[in-house]
């Protein structure tokens, strides 16, 4: 997957017409275009910055049907959820696995509500389950989480759901996406539609990093841009109706220690309503997450300092060890791109965490809603969509059973395992290349050797692709990160042949940015000096 690639492959396409034309880089255009490559579509993907720059790289990082939407008796989208859960394991096993949680109970009657509740649960995912849920004791809680408030602790209910690598698997479904003929290119915004007798008939977009322009043609246009729906919406129809709410959700990340357990934590029910996971994820613990209604977006959200202290707050609440704020790596936001109310109450409850496709006057396609578990059949319903609205030779989708890159049952060591297949190449171009298997950082597993493979082999434009997609840094150590971004630019500008103003300029920008995922004054004083 090399943009350059990319580039003359659209230059060459400006002639001709396009079966699906996607805008927008996330998990949602990326399943849309994965699908319809798989199909044999002439498929093109524009993203205006990097693949999951936005909501696709800020998950949860779990791969799950959602317990909370079945107290909500939401049973349909259960449902839906865990059967894509195992399809996803199974098509993906390098980087989504099963993943252990445990409920601590402190009052007794938590303990048959918990427990019948999962027993749903399971029989909904049906011969896709990853486990049996069970009550067990107070002692076994405290031998599975040895760091949990054992004062008025009852006992527990352990339960199975997914885990994985969110923006991996985005360079992951791109990679396969391209591999069955898509054109994918990042750093292309879509400025405007292009209509021949009312209805939408292509694209005008730019290339960011060298201003050249293309007008690319189609026989649909799909709007999948998440939290930026309505902007495209706008560029269709200017009085169209806002169809996004953002409700932005904030994690935290700490030392593995704060934890000490293989096994992840889920609160059913915090002081507001909410539910609170602590999850083991890249050896750190991942602390989450909050459910925000916003009024605005924005490709780089900030967490809100009420967000940190309710995390904080609760997660010491259970936790022997109380997380203060020097305590955190990492923190970062994400919007969840959430299908409007009708009403505008306030409450992120009333709004759908199903997606939903709208078809416009002009024949746009706009896909809203939706969840990372559920990527795949998002795309399948938009693909059919499609082909029914851009009169395409109808084509069955056959998603349910493709291998993503990188698929491979036994993962390579770390920080290799979330290669899949991809790790023996890495792996070897160090043994011939002794220098690149040098670590980048103390604090961190990543060698030079992967900054150089995404550049190549990943489509990664900038520090900030590398050391918050590529790489997990960003999201795993900020402060490491930073400390990073020189010997990250000195490598990608080898590569490229880029001079040394915009090494400069690549890790001025990225320490500016990370600076919002630092909590630690000390670290905050330590970056301020290059982003001033």
């Amino acid at each position: 997957m090399k943009r350059i690639e990319s580039i003359q492959q659209v230059r060459q396409s400006v002639s001709k017409s396009w079966d699906m034309i996607i805008i927008g880089g996330g998990a949602t255009g990326l399943g849309v275009a994965m699908d319809a490559a798989k199909r044999g579509f002439k498929t093109v993907l524009l993203e205006q910055a990097d693949f999951a720059k936005g909501t696709s790289s800020r998950s949860t990082k779990l791969v799950h049907g959602g317990v909370r939407y079945l107290a909500q008796g939401d049973v349909a989208l259960v449902r839906e959820a865990l059967y894509e859960r195992g399809l996803l394991l199974a098509n993906a096993p390098h980087l989504a696995h099963n993943q252990q949680f445990v409920i601590p109970q402190y009052r007794w009657w938590d303990g048959p509500f918990y427990t019948i509740g999962l027993k749903i649960y399971d029989l909904l995912s049906g011969k896709l389950s990853l486990g049996k849920s069970m009550h067990i004791g107070k002692q076994e809680v405290l031998r599975r989480l040895p760091n949990i408030r054992e004062k008025g602790l009852k006992g527990g209910i352990v339960y199975h759901d997914g885990q994985f690598d969110d923006a991996r698997l985005a360079v992951n479904i791109a990679q396969t996406a391209a591999e069955n003929g898509a054109v994918l290119l990042n750093y292309c915004k879509v400025k405007a539609l292009q209509k021949t007798g009312g209805k939408v008939s292509g694209v005008i977009a730019e290339d960011l990093e060298t201003g050249e322009q293309y007008q690319l043609q189609g026989k649909t246009v799909i709007n999948a841009t998440g939290v930026f729906v309505d902007e495209v919406l706008q560029m269709d129809n200017p009085s169209a109706p806002n169809m996004v709410r953002p409700s932005q959700g904030v994690h935290l990340v700490l030392d593995a220690s704060f934890l000490n357990s293989s096994s992840a934590v889920m609160i059913p029910k915090t002081s507001d309503g909410r539910v609170l996971f602590a999850v083991p994820w890249h050896n750190k613990v991942l602390l989450g997450t909050t459910d925000t209604p916003l009024d605005q977006h924005s490709l780089e959200p900030v967490a809100l300092e009420e967000e940190i202290n309710f995390i904080l707050n609760t997660a010491g609440a259970y936790l022997t060890r109380a997380p203060q704020r020097k305590d955190v790596l990492s923190v970062f936001a994400g919007l969840r791109p959430l299908a409007a109310p009708q009403k505008n109450t306030g409450s992120t409850k009333e709004i759908s965490r199903s997606h939903k496709i709208l078809v416009a006057d002009s024949g746009l396609i706009t896909i809203t809603g939706g969840k990372w578990t559920t990527f795949r059949k998002m795309a399948e319903d938009v693909v059919d969509m499609a082909i029914k609205k851009g009169g395409l030779l109808p084509v069955n989708c056959t998603t349910r059973t493709l291998r993503i890159h990188g698929y491979q049952q036994k993962p390579a060591p770390a920080p290799f395992d979330v290669y899949g297949s991809d790790a023996a190449e890495i792996e070897s171009y160090i043994v011939r290349n002794p220098a690149m298997g040098a670590k980048l950082h103390p604090a961190l597993p990543y060698v030079k050797a992967q900054v150089i493979w995404a550049v190549q082999n990943e489509m990664a434009v900038t520090v900030e692709d590398v050391l918050a997609r590529r790489l997990r840094a960003l999201f795993l150590d900020a402060a490491a990160a930073i400390e990073m971004a020189p010997a990250v630019a000195a490598l990608m500008a080898t590569v490229n042949g880029k001079d040394a103003a915009w090494q400069q300029q690549q890790v001025e920008a990225f320490t500016k940015m990370a600076g919002h995922y630092l909590l630690n004054n000390e670290n905050k004083r330590r970056q301020m000096p290059l982003s001033a």
